[in-house]
C-alpha cells in the first residue's frame, strides 16, 4: 500500500522574520545611540559643560612602555619593549567631592595630545559594574533620582546586580587615587599576530603590590544610596587631588597595567562578555602588559580638555560587535557612538569659556557647580 504524500510545506516565514527581526534589532540599537549621544549633546555637555560624569578628576602625563618578557598572545601594537606617550586622568563619579562615597577611575591615552591617540581605555573601581547593556544603562540614569548625595534608591531596590556593582566599586574613604585598583569590565577583541580571535579585558594596579585601600565591608543598601560626607568630614573638597600632585612632584606615580585574554569559541556563552561576570583567573590569569610611569601633573584646563574615546584603537584591538539594545557589548558601542557628545563639550567650552575648578570652600555633596 503506498503512503500518501505529505503535501505539507515549511512556512518560510520563520526563515524570513529570524534576519529581519536581526536587522531590526540593530536599527533599535544605532537609532539608541544616536539619540543617546545628542541628548547628552544638547542637554548636557553643551549648555552645562560638563561631561556625563567624572567631572571631578585630574590629568597626568608620562611614558608607558610595554613590558620586555611579554607572557600575553603577540600583537603588534603591543610589541615588547615599545614605549609610548602617555596621559591619564583620575576622576570620582558623579560628585565633585573627594570625600564622597565615589566610584573613582583611571583613564588612558597612549599619547601625550588631549585627543588623538593610537589607543584609549577608560577603567573605574571595582571588578563588576552597575549595569550590564545599553537598556540597563537607560534604566540607570532615570532612576538615578539624586538629591544632594542620596540616589539610586529605586534603582538599588529593583536590581540587586546593580546594588552589587555599586558596592563592589564605592571607595569613600580612598587615600590616594593611586593606590585603587581600576578595572576595564566589557571585553574588547584582540586580534593578535597569530590571526586567533580572542576577548581582552584591562586592569590596573599600583606598580608595587600595594593592598587595595577604601574598600567598604558588608555596606548596606543604604550605604550605598548615600553617598554624602560623612559628619565630622575633615577632609577637603579637593583632597585627593591635592594629594596626587604632591605625590607625583615628590615621586612620581608608578603603575602595572595588566590584561586579560581568552580564546573565542564558535558556540560563546553569551554570559562572557557581561561585565557583571568575573572571568576566572585561574584559567585565564591576569598578565602585565605595561608599566606606566607618571612624572607630571597637568592643570585645570588639561583636565577639561583631555578626553577619551574607545574608538581610538586599532582595529584588531577594538569595540566588539552588538546585536541589540539588550546585548552585553551594547555598552561599548554607545560609547563608540557618544563622539558627538564629546566634541560639544569641546566646542561650548569655546562658545562659553571654561567651567572655574572645583573651589575648596563651596556646597559639598553637589555634582554641578554651583548647586
Amino acid at each position: 500500500m503506498n503512503t500518501p504524500m505529505n503535501t505539507e510545506r515549511l512556512s518560510p516565514l520563520p526563515v524570513i522574520h529570524r534576519p529581519i527581526g536581526r536587522a531590526f534589532d540593530k536599527a533599535v540599537l544605532w537609532l539608541y545611540a544616536k539619540l543617546f549621544a545628542l541628548m547628552l549633546a544638547l542637554f548636557l555637555c553643551l549648555p552645562k559643560r560638563q561631561r556625563m560624569s567624572h567631572n571631578n578628576g585630574i590629568a597626568a602625563t608620562g611614558t608607558l612602555r610595554i613590558v620586555d618578557d611579554a607572557r600575553f598572545p603577540a600583537h603588534g601594537f603591543f610589541a615588547p619593549g615599545t614605549v609610548y606617550p602617555c596621559r591619564i586622568r583620575h576622576a570620582s563619579a558623579t560628585f565633585l567631592d573627594d570625600a564622597m562615597n565615589c566610584i573613582r577611575s583611571i583613564s588612558i591615552k597612549f599619547s601625550h595630545h588631549h585627543l588623538r591617540s593610537p589607543f584609549d581605555i577608560e577603567m573605574n573601581s571595582g571588578a563588576v559594574s552597575l549595569f550590564w547593556s545599553a537598556v540597563s544603562f537607560l534604566k540607570f540614569a532615570r532612576l538615578r533620582q539624586e538629591q544632594w548625595g542620596v540616589e539610586y534608591q529605586n534603582y538599588n531596590r529593583k536590581y540587586p546586580d546593580g546594588l552589587k556593582g555599586s558596592q563592589a566599586a564605592g571607595r569613600r574613604h580612598a587615600s590616594s587615587f593611586h593606590n585603587v585598583h581600576y578595572y576595564c569590565k566589557t571585553p574588547f577583541l584582540f586580534l593578535g599576530d597569530d590571526g586567533i580571535k580572542r576577548y581582552a579585558k584591562y586592569r590596573v594596579l599600583p606598580f608595587d603590590a600595594e593592598p587595595e585601600t577604601a574598600l567598604e565591608t558588608d555596606p548596606s543598601e543604604w550605604d550605598q544610596c548615600n553617598q554624602r560626607v560623612l559628619p565630622h568630614e575633615t577632609r577637603g573638597r579637593n583632597f585627593l587631588k591635592y594629594e596626587y600632585q604632591d605625590r607625583v612632584a615628590r615621586e612620581g606615580a608608578k603603575y602595572r597595567m595588566q590584561i586579560q585574554t581568552r580564546q573565542a569559541q564558535d558556540d560563546e556563552d553569551p554570559e562572557v562578555f557581561n561585565n557583571m561576570v568575573v572571568w576566572d583567573e585561574d584559567a585565564y590569569p591576569w598578565q602585565d602588559l605595561a608599566v606606566i610611569d607618571i612624572d607630571r601633573t597637568l592643570d585645570w584646563k588639561e583636565s577639561l580638555m583631555t578626553t577619551f574615546s574607545v574608538n581610538n584603537m586599532p582595529k584588531t584591538l577594538g569595540v566588539l560587535p552588538a546585536h541589540s539594545i539588550y546585548d552585553y557589548n551594547s555598552l561599548n558601542y554607545l560609547r563608540a557612538h557618544s563622539e558627538l557628545a564629546r566634541m560639544a563639550r569641546l566646542f561650548s567650552y569655546k562658545l562659553f569659556g571654561l567651567p572655574p575648578p572645583i573651589p575648596d570652600n563651596d556646597n559639598r555633596n553637589v555634582s554641578e557647580w554651583g548647586e
